[in-house]
């Protein structure tokens, strides 16, 4: 595990020495209700962290390659928060997925049985399930692909979960930010003045989530000289859709 990365003990003890000006060699057996209150709202900071922000390191990709006898329904990873909007594609076809549908327009497509009318397979998530039409029956060996964001934001030593539980359990998100945003969730839950708390989690959170991924060259002047996915550069004369 690389270096930018430290434990839940780690943090917990980081915090505990900003506010009770006192560490623990084992937070997770301490009965100290300070560190009871910080190791369970460490687990809420991480959850509430998975849900605020595309984290490029809880990117995940996942494939479905679907058979004619299938129903339609397909089982979300284990890991599944929730999927990223516009990742979706049919790669056999190369063709982008169409939604997700709302409740109406599902209903709609299968009252109408536009099944020999549909050139997009399109799709919707329901009870943790991935749905996609055509399914009566569902086209055989379509390549769907999407990315999604993991709620596993903690390393241990089986593997990945998303809840603290060990002192040794490593943190997958940025150190600094995560141990103000735990002094912070600390300090408000006591009732004490988080005005100076907030603002240094504020201005951590927005350098993080700034730098987080690489941004685009944004030009004001003349069109950039980079050639672009589709142009008259890169597509033929004649034999569209070939």
């Amino acid at each position: 595990m690389a270096d930018r990365y430290i434990s839940a003990q780690d943090i917990v003890n980081r915090v505990s020495v900003e506010v009770i000006s006192q560490t623990s060699s084992d937070v997770f057996a301490d009965t100290n209700p300070t560190y009871i209150q910080l190791r369970s709202l460490l687990t809420t900071c991480g959850q509430e962290f998975v849900e605020a922000y595309e984290w490029e390191y809880l990117r995940r990709e996942h494939q479905i390659t679907t058979t004619s006898l299938d129903s339609g329904e397909y089982p979300l990873p284990e890991d599944f928060a929730y999927m990223i909007d516009q990742t979706g594609w049919e790669r056999s076809n190369r063709n982008p997925l169409s939604g997700p549908l709302s409740a109406q327009q599902w209903a709609y497509l299968e009252g109408r049985n536009l099944v020999d009318s549909s050139i997009y397979v399109t799709f919707r998530v329901m009870q943790n399930m991935f749905n996609v039409y055509p399914n009566n029956p569902v086209p055989d060996a379509l390549d769907i692909h999407f990315e999604y964001i993991s709620r596993n934001w903690i390393q241990d030593g089986s593997g990945f979960n998303d809840r603290v539980q060990n002192n040794g359990d490593i943190i997958l998100f940025n150190p600094v930010l995560m141990v103000q945003y735990l002094k912070y969730r600390f300090l408000s839950a006591k009732g004490f003045d988080t005005t100076e708390a907030r603002q240094a989690f504020t201005d951590t959170y927005n350098r993080v989530t700034g730098r987080n991924q690489g941004s685009p060259i944004i030009n004001a002047g003349l069109p950039s000289s980079r050639t672009p996915f589709l142009s008259y550069k890169n597509i033929p004369d004649s034999g569209f859709g070939l």
